[in-house]
């Protein structure tokens, strides 16, 4: 990339806005029923939350990043197919397009990905999602592809200046089965030379991390059966002076089991890492043969590796330590300082820990009421400024709904969720209805949802739908004993949170039973078809987005990472075989009662198209109401702007005619196969 070849803005300063204290900027209030509202039907008011806002209008933020006074992030354009682009702010305030069209920013290694690119003094360094090549720009030069052979992935960068390399994690396709590639750690010569092997034999292998004077290499490791949630091993070697590693010391986790995360070296040269030894992810330093706690504390700091490059505490100039804190869902900024944990509540909620830039931080904001920004505070005490918004802030106040944390009785202890209730400034609900529910089940399913504001949330709450966001058993954020409550029980502990979640708001008054809809994503789609098939009769409308319905299948088919993945949810094949069909929601389509909408990527890697195919066709064959939509260049999560779009309307549609309103402005309607 040359320097006239960059898009960029006004100088630090000019263009930024300043970010307001939670609460301080928002407009007043009024109280319900003293502004003029118009009635209309609940899910049928119109809405600012349009398919182009979410579309055209929005950006994804993430994979922020910091190296000196420069500040690096990724953008996610639906616009653009959803290209990814990596972002730079010079230490001169300037910000710039750092990798140009038709550069896409991703990895496919562990098919999630993450850690696609990394900042060095004078360098970046990228992976290219179109071809898996690896990509270098050097004092601003035009990018160059580094030597690297075809049908290897590369991910999670590190830079070791001193020998102009760079080690990165491998995963080797070549000559393997899709469902078995090879793991390795390597080092990728800048002047051109072979790739070197430095680490290889486990199942998987991530986090490699050079001290700072460049003579020992940390990384972490771990094996089938085992999730990197569930047991991973922290190594550190010496490297000779041409970079060779030497005898591997195990340095945490060859005891019980133990999540570590983000190993990590201080300034001064001591290895940090995240682990759950306690039940809570926690932060410690290791000296001399002996780890130290740095802050016990019933919270996390740290989560489960599905990506790589994850950010959970960071080393401040003056010897502190900056961390994000999950507590009940919601992630804060502390400072870790004489082993005590002092609460940051100036920076408000964010993605994952602020990058130290300079004497300030550079974050992620990603409050409840507005959409998420690229944020920067000069000094940690300074107000923040905000570098980039997602989307443009068009909502009044009186149109946001903000997710209020609930909690609910369930058989194995509290249930955890996020309640919004529907909000229109300019309408309400006819006297005497009560508005529908869409019940959202998070990925993962070791995953975690949050009270960030989302415009997916708000499309839904701003058209007269209650929503709530169910933290099953099994979520992550609520220490590992809540996390193991899955094991063994997917498609059980998760129905019946959401379940109680819709029950015990029906309860209150604020829904209408006769009017609950499930839905969800992947791990999510699985516990939505589970909760249809449940004979619950809970639910009366469900959105399975590239969801599972097949355990069988997915064992089969899915790529290497999550291969194993249900010898813990489930139980290990073939041993527990008649497990998976009991468990399958295709196996108990004679408890489906309410008609069911499929939205299925054409090139989905993790949960192939023959899960939804399967469950559509056999609904069709048994006369069941059921829509079926396949998006071709379309993978495990949609990008595209049109598909997004279209998903967003389909459902919508497939929602008034479940439950007998009709949404305006709609440019598609949906088409029903069978009963309805």
């Amino acid at each position: 990339m040359t320097e006239d070849s960059a898009k960029k803005t006004a100088p630090y300063g000019e263009s930024e806005k300043k970010i307001a204290p939670y609460g301080e900027s928002e407009k007043k209030i009024a109280p319900y029923g003293e502004s003029e509202k118009k009635t209309a039907p609940y899910g049928a008011w119109p809405s600012p939350v349009t398919t182009e806002l979410m579309t055209a209008g929005a950006v994804s933020l993430g994979a922020l990043s910091a190296f000196g006074e420069e500040v690096a992030w990724l953008e996610g354009r639906p616009a653009e197919a959803g290209r990814q682009v990596l972002m730079l702010r010079r230490a001169d305030g300037t910000i710039e397009e750092a990798t140009p069209a038709p550069a896409n920013v991703g990895s496919r290694v562990h098919e999630y990905g993450g850690g696609a690119y990394a900042l060095g003094r004078g360098f970046i360094i990228y992976s290219e999602r179109s071809d898996g090549s690896v990509q270098l720009i050097e004092d601003g030069a035009p990018a160059r592809r580094l030597p690297t052979p075809e049908g290897c992935r590369y991910a999670d960068f590190e830079f070791d200046p001193a020998r102009r390399r760079v080690i990165a994690v491998r995963e080797d396709h070549r000559g393997r089965p899709p469902s078995d590639p090879k793991a390795a750690i390597v080092a990728l010569s800048l002047e051109g030379a072979p790739e070197e092997i430095l680490v290889e034999g486990p199942d998987f292998l991530s986090s490699p991390r050079l001290s700072p004077d460049g003579t020992r290499l940390a990384w972490l490791e771990w094996s089938h059966p085992d999730m990197p949630w569930d047991a991973t091993r922290l190594f550190c070697a010496r490297l000779s002076g041409e970079g060779r590693v030497g005898e591997a010391r195990l340095i945490a986790g060859g005891g019980a089991p133990e999540a570590i995360v983000q190993p990590a070296w201080s300034p001064d040269g001591v290895l940090h890492f995240s682990s759950d030894r306690t039940g809570w992810w926690n932060l410690y330093a290791r000296r001399g043969e002996a780890d130290e706690a740095l802050c016990p504390v019933e919270a996390e700091i740290g989560g489960p590796h599905w990506v790589f490059r994850q950010r959970f505490y960071a080393f401040l100039p003056d010897g502190r330590i900056i961390v994000s804190v999950v507590r009940d869902g919601v992630r804060k900024v502390a400072i870790i300082a004489n082993g005590a944990l002092s609460p940051r509540d100036d920076f408000g909620q964010v993605l994952d820990c602020p990058a130290p830039v300079g004497a300030g931080a550079a974050y992620v904001a990603a409050p409840p009421h507005a959409p998420a920004s690229i944020a920067l505070k000069p000094t940690l005490d300074a107000p923040a400024l905000v570098l980039r918004a997602a989307a443009p802030a068009v909502l009044p106040p009186e149109t946001v709904s903000i997710g209020e944390p609930i909690a609910f009785a369930t058989s194995h202890g509290p249930g955890h969720a996020f309640w919004y209730a529907p909000r229109n400034a300019g309408f309400e609900g006819p006297q005497g209805e009560k508005p529908p529910l869409v019940v959202l089940t998070h990925g993962g399913p070791t995953s975690m949802t949050t009270n960030n504001f989302s415009l997916n949330v708000q499309w839904w709450t701003s058209r007269g739908f209650g929503v709530v966001d169910v933290n099953y058993g099994g979520s992550t954020g609520f220490g590992r004993p809540f996390r193991r409550l899955l094991d063994g029980a997917w498609g059980l502990v998760d129905v019946e949170d959401c379940e109680a979640a819709a029950r015990h708001l029906a309860a209150l008054g604020l829904v209408d039973p006769a009017r609950m809809a499930i839905r969800g994503g992947s791990a999510g789609g699985f516990t939505t078809l589970a909760a249809l098939t449940s004979g619950s009769g809970v639910f009366k409308a469900g959105a399975s987005l590239y969801g599972v319905a097949d355990l069988t299948l997915l064992a089969r088919d899915t790529h290497k990472f999550e291969s194993r993945y249900l010898d813990r949810l489930i139980g290990p094949l073939p041993q527990s075989r008649a497990l998976y069909d009991e468990r399958s929601p295709i196996s108990h389509l004679d408890r489906l009662a309410c008609p069911v909408i499929f939205f299925q990527g054409e090139d989905d890697k993790t949960v192939p198209p023959n899960q939804a195919q399967t469950m559509a066709d056999a609904m069709k064959a048994r006369g069941l109401s059921v829509a079926f939509y396949l998006f071709s260049g379309e993978g495990h999560g949609f990008r595209k702007a049109q598909t997004l779009k279209r998903v967003l309307e389909l459902e919508l549609d497939f929602y008034g005619r479940a439950f007998g309103f009709e949404p305006p402005g709609l440019s598609e309607r949906v088409v029903i196969s069978g009963g309805a």
